[in-house]
Protein backbone atom coordinates (compact mmCIF):
# COMPACT_ATOMS: atom_id res chain seq x y z
CA UNK A 1 0.00 0.00 0.00
CA UNK A 2 1.33 3.46 -0.85
CA UNK A 3 1.82 6.04 1.86
CA UNK A 4 -1.19 8.09 2.91
CA UNK A 5 0.45 11.30 1.66
CA UNK A 6 0.86 10.00 -1.91
CA UNK A 7 -2.69 8.69 -2.31
CA UNK A 8 -5.59 10.29 -4.13
CA UNK A 9 -8.65 10.19 -1.87
CA UNK A 10 -12.27 10.02 -3.04
CA UNK A 11 -13.60 11.03 0.37
CA UNK A 12 -12.19 13.39 2.98
CA UNK A 13 -14.28 14.23 6.03
CA UNK A 14 -13.73 16.42 9.09
CA UNK A 15 -16.13 17.32 11.87
CA UNK A 16 -17.61 20.74 11.24
CA UNK A 17 -18.93 21.60 14.69
CA UNK A 18 -15.95 20.33 16.66
CA UNK A 19 -13.59 22.32 14.45
CA UNK A 20 -15.58 25.52 14.92
CA UNK A 21 -15.89 25.08 18.68
CA UNK A 22 -12.20 24.25 19.08
CA UNK A 23 -11.14 27.37 17.19
CA UNK A 24 -13.50 29.58 19.21
CA UNK A 25 -12.30 28.00 22.48
CA UNK A 26 -8.63 28.45 21.52
CA UNK A 27 -9.16 32.12 20.67
CA UNK A 28 -11.04 32.76 23.92
CA UNK A 29 -8.37 30.98 25.96
CA UNK A 30 -5.65 33.00 24.28
CA UNK A 31 -7.50 36.27 24.84
CA UNK A 32 -8.06 35.31 28.49
CA UNK A 33 -4.37 34.65 29.03
CA UNK A 34 -3.36 37.87 27.31
CA UNK A 35 -5.91 39.77 29.39
CA UNK A 36 -4.67 38.13 32.58
CA UNK A 37 -1.08 39.01 31.72
CA UNK A 38 -2.00 42.65 31.19
CA UNK A 39 -4.24 42.98 34.25
CA UNK A 40 -1.97 41.18 36.70
CA UNK A 41 0.95 43.49 35.98
CA UNK A 42 -1.15 46.46 36.99
CA UNK A 43 -2.14 44.68 40.21
CA UNK A 44 -1.79 47.77 42.36
CA UNK A 45 -0.80 47.45 46.01
CA UNK A 46 -1.41 43.74 46.57
CA UNK A 47 2.13 42.85 47.54
CA UNK A 48 2.55 40.64 44.48
CA UNK A 49 5.53 41.59 42.36
CA UNK A 50 4.84 40.53 38.75
CA UNK A 51 7.34 41.47 36.10
CA UNK A 52 7.61 41.28 32.33
CA UNK A 53 8.88 37.68 32.53
CA UNK A 54 5.70 36.70 34.40
CA UNK A 55 3.54 38.30 31.73
CA UNK A 56 5.42 36.49 29.00
CA UNK A 57 5.06 33.20 30.90
CA UNK A 58 1.29 33.67 31.23
CA UNK A 59 0.98 34.33 27.50
CA UNK A 60 3.17 31.28 26.77
CA UNK A 61 0.91 29.12 28.93
CA UNK A 62 -2.01 30.46 26.88
CA UNK A 63 -0.26 29.49 23.65
CA UNK A 64 0.34 25.94 24.92
CA UNK A 65 -3.23 25.50 26.20
CA UNK A 66 -4.72 26.96 23.01
CA UNK A 67 -2.49 24.70 20.92
CA UNK A 68 -3.74 21.71 22.89
CA UNK A 69 -7.33 22.70 22.20
CA UNK A 70 -6.54 23.13 18.50
CA UNK A 71 -5.53 19.44 18.39
CA UNK A 72 -9.28 18.81 18.33
CA UNK A 73 -9.30 20.15 14.74
CA UNK A 74 -7.04 17.31 13.51
CA UNK A 75 -9.43 14.34 13.18
CA UNK A 76 -10.00 13.32 9.56
CA UNK A 77 -11.35 10.34 7.64
CA UNK A 78 -10.10 9.67 4.13
CA UNK A 79 -11.08 6.84 1.83
CA UNK A 80 -10.13 5.94 -1.71
CA UNK A 81 -8.95 3.11 -3.91
CA UNK A 82 -5.88 2.54 -1.73
CA UNK A 83 -7.90 2.07 1.44
CA UNK A 84 -8.98 4.08 4.46
CA UNK A 85 -6.95 6.50 6.57
CA UNK A 86 -8.23 7.56 9.98
CA UNK A 87 -6.50 10.45 11.73
CA UNK A 88 -7.63 11.14 15.26
CA UNK A 89 -6.14 13.67 17.66
CA UNK A 90 -2.62 12.28 17.91
CA UNK A 91 -2.01 9.90 15.03
CA UNK A 92 -3.10 8.56 11.66
CA UNK A 93 -3.62 4.93 10.76
CA UNK A 94 -4.08 3.65 7.22
CA UNK A 95 -5.82 0.40 6.33
CA UNK A 96 -6.24 -1.43 3.06
CA UNK A 97 -9.76 -2.37 2.02
CA UNK A 98 -8.85 -6.00 2.72
CA UNK A 99 -8.65 -5.11 6.43
CA UNK A 100 -11.85 -3.06 6.62
CA UNK A 101 -14.95 -4.94 7.77
CA UNK A 102 -17.24 -1.91 7.71
CA UNK A 103 -18.13 1.13 9.74
CA UNK A 104 -20.65 1.00 12.55
CA UNK A 105 -22.23 3.78 14.57
CA UNK A 106 -23.18 2.26 17.95
CA UNK A 107 -26.36 3.63 19.53
CA UNK A 108 -25.70 6.61 21.80
CA UNK A 109 -22.04 6.99 20.87
CA UNK A 110 -20.61 10.34 19.70
CA UNK A 111 -18.73 8.91 16.70
CA UNK A 112 -18.61 5.75 14.56
CA UNK A 113 -15.90 3.16 14.48
CA UNK A 114 -14.07 1.48 11.65
CA UNK A 115 -14.49 -2.26 12.11
CA UNK A 116 -11.37 -4.38 11.61
CA UNK A 117 -10.66 -8.14 11.73
CA UNK A 118 -10.73 -10.05 15.04
CA UNK A 119 -13.18 -7.69 16.76
CA UNK A 120 -10.80 -4.74 16.63
CA UNK A 121 -11.89 -1.25 15.72
CA UNK A 122 -10.62 2.32 15.36
CA UNK A 123 -12.76 5.25 16.51
CA UNK A 124 -13.49 7.76 13.73
CA UNK A 125 -13.61 11.07 15.62
CA UNK A 126 -13.88 13.01 12.35
CA UNK A 127 -17.51 11.93 11.91
CA UNK A 128 -19.61 13.04 14.87
CA UNK A 129 -23.27 12.55 15.71
CA UNK A 130 -23.63 16.24 16.57
CA UNK A 131 -22.81 17.11 12.93
CA UNK A 132 -26.22 15.72 11.90
CA UNK A 133 -26.70 15.54 8.13
CA UNK A 134 -22.99 16.06 7.51
CA UNK A 135 -22.29 12.83 9.43
CA UNK A 136 -25.05 10.96 7.59
CA UNK A 137 -23.67 12.09 4.22
CA UNK A 138 -20.16 11.06 5.27
CA UNK A 139 -21.26 7.56 6.28
CA UNK A 140 -23.30 7.16 3.10
CA UNK A 141 -20.32 8.20 0.96
CA UNK A 142 -18.03 5.87 2.92
CA UNK A 143 -20.37 2.92 2.43
CA UNK A 144 -20.55 3.62 -1.31
CA UNK A 145 -16.76 3.59 -1.49
CA UNK A 146 -16.69 0.42 0.60
CA UNK A 147 -19.01 -1.25 -1.93
CA UNK A 148 -16.86 -0.04 -4.82
CA UNK A 149 -13.40 -0.84 -3.44
CA UNK A 150 -14.01 -3.28 -0.60
CA UNK A 151 -15.08 -6.15 -2.80
CA UNK A 152 -17.72 -7.42 -0.38
CA UNK A 153 -15.31 -8.43 2.36
CA UNK A 154 -18.02 -9.46 4.81
CA UNK A 155 -17.58 -9.91 8.54
CA UNK A 156 -15.73 -13.24 8.75
CA UNK A 157 -12.23 -13.13 10.22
Amino acid sequence: MTSAADTVWDLEVRSRKMTRWAIVAAVLLMLGHIGAALVLRAGGDTGVNLRLADQIAIVCVGVVVSGGVLLLTRPRLRAGAAGVAVRNILGEKAFGWDQVRGMSFPQGKPWPRLELPQDEYVPVVAVQARDGEHAVAALTAFRELEQRYGGGVGTAD
